[in-house]
Order: C-alpha cells, then structure tokens, then sequence
C-alpha cells in the first residue's frame, strides 16, 4: 500500500520489548497492591497507577519511534476528530483487565494495535503476571509472511486457530472464552443452540489469545468493548487464522477511531465466508 510503512522484523522485536516493559512497569505496581489506590473514571471503570505507568512507557516509546503516527489509548485524551480515518494508528490500551488486576488474579494484559485504514494488522499482548506474551501481524505493511507466535517460560512456538467452525449440528464439544467479569444474557441465549459447550471464564484480552492459540474455539462478544479492548487480539486472531466480525458476518472495522465504542462481535476459528456467526441474525 503506496505511503505506508512496512514493519520489519525489528519493529515486531522493538514492540514485543516495548510491552514487556510496559508490564514490567504494570508488576512493580502489581507487587505492592495491597495499598493500591484507584480512581473511577467517568464510566465508573477503576484507574490505577499501573495504568498511568504503563501508558507513559508506551506512548513516549512509540511516539519517539514513529512520529508520523498518532495513537489512541484509553487513558489518553483522544485527540481524533470526528469522521477522521486516519490512514494509520496505533491503538493501545496500557492495562486491559484492571479489575482482574485490582482482583490479584494475574488475568490483566497490555494490548498494541497497528489499525490500517480500519483493519488491526499487528497486535502484540503482553500478560505479565502469567509470563505470557503473544504477537501476530500481516497485510500490507508487513515485510514478511502472516505469523502469529505465542513466547512462555519454554521459549517462542508458532500459535494458529483450532478451525472448528461454529456448526449447532456438530456433536463436538464447543469450547468458549467468556468474560470473567462482564456475563450477558445475550451470550447465554447464543449458546443454546449448541449441542455441547465448554465455557471458560477468562479477563480481558487474553480471550482472544485462547482463541489465537487452538485453546478454545471462539469468543463471542455481546456487551460493550472500545477499539483499545479489542484490536490486538482481534489483529492476533486474524493473523493465527481465525476470523473477528459482527455477528451477522460483516467486517469490525475500526476506521474512526473517535468513535471508539465497538458493535458486538464474534471471535473464531473458522467459519464459511459471508455467511452470518449468528442464526438469530
């Protein structure tokens, strides 16, 4: 794509580096968060230093290493006009599952996106306190083939979706990501028309990185979620194989990043194209 900047190897190691200190900064906080103090924003979502640390690592980082790309983050005033669609941005959110984090359980990430004219094409997620961390990118700005990788304590393994499609005449089991802390009735009445579900309650993004990774076979969405929630592992999912739409088969695009506020959508390995995730639909 004329104009745009390809990413290379180095600008993958250079962001894989970046949210690992972006979560460095997150576990120092972490350490100590028997006095942790947090703050509710104007949604009644909590906000802690965690979140204000690691936001400062990333956006001077990324600011410094490309300039010429504006970001949005979610604790960051955003600075995009309305109807703009810039070309290119990072989207990032510096502690996705704060309340997990309040929790103690470990299930809170860092998320960075690459949007490209409305299509996340690289996502890194970081999950600190369970020394995880994954990566996937592809399209046109990249210098290399589609690859998504998962890094634990065993080292780097290449990572790609299960390919179960979503078939309610299908025996085989379901295996699906929910959210720990955000349950909807609508996820409920979807799942009835499996014979067989496996539901596993997981915070924050690393539901898209169960589904990256073959774990669980698809992550429906039927509650509010912002463009920093979701574009690196939706970025993630893609590159590993798998598919992140609306329910009734059209694309999640984040091309106006002043409108943050996503549709409801549906993560998964494998479905027929133009054919809906949703029967009710």
């Amino acid at each position: 794509m004329a104009g745009l900047r390809l990413v290379d190897e180095q600008d993958v190691q250079f962001l894989v580096d970046l949210v690992d200190d972006a979560g460095s900064a997150i576990m120092a906080i972490y350490a100590k968060r028997g006095s942790l103090q947090s703050d509710l924003k104007a949604d009644g979502s909590p906000l802690t230093d965690a979140d204000r640390a690691s936001n400062d690592v990333l956006l001077t980082r990324l600011s410094a290493r490309w300039p010429e790309i504006p970001i949005l983050s979610e604790e960051s005033v955003n600075s995009f006009s309305e109807g703009e669609q810039p070309a290119l941005y990072w989207a990032v959110d510096p502690l996705d599952g704060t309340k997990e984090f309040i929790k103690g359980n470990g299930e809170f990430t860092v998320n960075v996106a690459l949007v490209v004219h409305g299509e996340p094409q690289l996502g890194v997620v970081g999950a600190p306190a369970l020394g995880l961390l994954y990566w996937g990118a592809f399209g046109e700005t990249c210098a290399f083939a589609a690859r998504a990788q998962k890094r634990d304590a065993t080292g780097w393994t290449d990572i790609k979706v299960s390919g179960l499609g979503l078939d309610p005449s299908s025996d085989q089991k379901l295996r699906v990501a929910m959210s720990r802390s955000h349950p909807s009735p609508q996820l409920a009445d979807w799942l009835k028309k499996f014979k067989s579900v496996d539901g596993i309650d997981v915070g924050s993004s690393l539901k898209f990185c169960l589904v990256a990774e073959g774990a669980v076979d698809v992550y429906p969405r039927f509650g509010p979620t912002c463009i920093w929630d979701t574009a690196a592992g939706h970025a993630l999912v893609t590159a590993a194989g798998g598919v992140v739409a609306q329910p009734d088969g059209s694309t999640l695009s984040y091309r106006e990043p002043a409108n943050t506020l996503n549709p409801f959508f549906i993560a998964c390995g494998q479905r027929a194209p133009g054919v809906a995730l949703d029967d009710r639909v």
